[in-house]
């Protein structure tokens, strides 16, 4: 019996506009893997960050944190699953679009098609009528360590064809030079993406997204590489703690008897941390809460890389997916 099958009364056998109590918490270790810079304006804008308490101790200091935003986090993944429905030709357009010829659903546009997975898993809301909330709840993710211990600067310029910063015509200095600010490589980011009310076929979706996005934040084309990983997974009928008091509360743990944790930290000693504080703060949960155990999450894992290396397969859970939503 497979991962999906074994829990398998926890999913919506279809798709329902209403809601069901039905919560999956998918908890990730983001680790950093070259620089990154998330940041919400243009180039040369610091990163963001914020003043949060260090820990969970009534006492404890105020530190910065940096933050990755939860648009962020959730536009990449998105951007990694419209590619594969893009290649399945499972994006439709908008039967409302007066253009001729109409194009094709896109983000960041007031066209979506509302009949995709994308649209019907994520949401949307069209100016012209007609919106879906998202059901996958996402929050801002918080550096694990203190802004000043993960952050560093780096001046960057652009050089002409000469090799220098004078425009070899008019001789003229280049504007393009200035210092950004990035986050070091080995920096670790908790984060829980919450997913509520899926059928199995739409929760493979999200988490073969999630697993395979692995460019956040700006230049991405040649920074920003990130690795997602799954720390574990919770069914519950509730959404559960946030992704701060997560943060904290495995940074009370690694810190010990110091003012911070070391930096950098090997992930398995941030995976074993940050799974005993997930098991710690469930138990303060007002509802019902069952964590996978880590077996099965590794299997559910397997499952998935087994999944995603057939191509065939994928096509066929996409395309069973996107005509079981209304109007398919």
């Amino acid at each position: 019996m497979s991962i999906i099958e074994k829990y398998q009364q926890h999913f919506l056998p279809e798709y329902s506009n209403y809601p069901h109590g039905r919560y999956f918490s998918i908890f990730l270790l983001r680790k950093i893997e070259s620089e990154a810079i998330f940041r919400t304006e243009g180039s040369g804008e610091p990163l963001s960050r914020e003043f949060v308490h260090a820990g969970t101790k009534t006492d404890d200091e105020i530190i910065q944190r940096v933050v990755i935003s939860k648009r962020k986090q959730t536009a990449v993944e998105r951007r990694t699953g419209r590619e594969l429905l893009r290649k399945n030709e499972l994006l439709f357009t908008d039967p409302k679009q007066k253009a001729n010829p109409p194009s094709p659903c896109a983000l960041n546009r007031n066209n979506p098609c509302g009949k995709c997975m994308d649209c019907m898993i994520y949401g949307y809301a069209a100016g012209g009528g007609g919106a879906q909330k998202s059901r996958v709840i996402t929050d801002d993710a918080f550096s694990l360590h203190p802004a000043h211990t993960i952050i560093g600067t780096k001046q960057f310029n652009a050089l002409f064809d000469t090799g220098t910063m004078r425009d070899p015509e008019s001789g003229e200095p280049s504007t393009s030079i200035g210092t950004d600010e990035y986050v070091k490589p080995e920096a670790i980011f908790l984060d829980i993406e919450t997913i509520k009310d899926v059928t199995a076929a739409e929760f493979q979706y999200i988490l073969g997204n999630i697993l395979r996005s692995t460019r956040y934040g700006a230049i991405s084309s040649r920074i920003g590489k990130v690795q997602n990983q799954i720390v574990g997974i919770a069914l519950s009928d509730c959404e559960l703690v946030s992704n701060l008091e997560w943060t904290q509360a495995a940074y009370d743990i690694l810190r010990g008897e110091a003012d911070e944790p070391d930096f950098p930290l090997h992930l398995e000693t941030v995976q074993q941390v940050a799974a005993q504080t997930l098991t710690a703060l469930s138990e303060d949960v007002v509802g019902s809460v069952t964590l996978l155990p880590q077996a099965d999450v590794e299997a559910l894992l397997a499952e998935m890389k087994s999944l995603y290396g057939d191509e065939t397969a994928v096509t066929n859970l996409l395309k069973t997916a996107t005509s079981a939503y209304p109007g398919n």
